[in-house]
């Protein structure tokens, strides 16, 4: 059975399956974090409603916070960028993700290692299984430019807590 976390933001919970099966490093990473309790209290820096929303790598204010090393991009594993999903955030460097990720909020083929212009793609590790309406909700906030940082929600979304359920 894959492991799940529930996601508890300022504007509802999230739970999430994991797929430990077909993405194992990725998971591995991301409950590391999770057990080090790095995402409470980071922001979803990044919203983009015909897009994704992205989080767990800035406080409030756009301060970066440290990670660990990058990992593996186990993007070849068989999942799709679907609406609902959890990707791994990366900069161009295909083995750079560290601990931001993304929820795609409509079908992001293109971002599929089959389809996407770099060859490599973003990995897919998870799925919401409760609240998507809360996803839904994130991806309708009002979005500026702070801190030389564009799409950011205007008042904060903040990660109150990820926890393995």
């Amino acid at each position: 059975m894959n492991p799940t976390v529930v996601i508890t933001t300022s504007a509802g919970t999230i739970k999430v399956e994991l797929y430990e099966d077909k993405a194992p490093i990725t998971v591995k990473n991301f409950l590391a974090y999770v057990d080090e309790k790095f995402y409470d209290g980071t922001i979803f820096h990044r919203v983009m409603s015909n897009f994704m929303i992205q989080g767990g790598g800035f406080l409030p204010g756009m301060s970066q916070k440290k990670t660990k090393a990058a990992i593996k991009n186990e993007s070849g594993n068989g999942l799709s960028n679907k609406v609902g999903t959890l990707a791994m955030a990366r900069t161009s460097v295909p083995d750079s993700a560290t601990a931001q990720f993304f929820i795609n909020v409509v079908d992001n083929d293109f971002l599929d290692k089959a389809k996407s212009s770099d060859g490599v793609g973003y990995c897919v590790f998870g799925k919401v299984t409760e609240g998507l309406d809360v996803v839904n909700q994130i991806k309708g906030v009002k979005t500026g430019t702070k801190a030389g940082h564009e799409n950011v929600p205007l008042q904060d979304v903040t990660i109150q807590s990820v926890v393995r359920q």
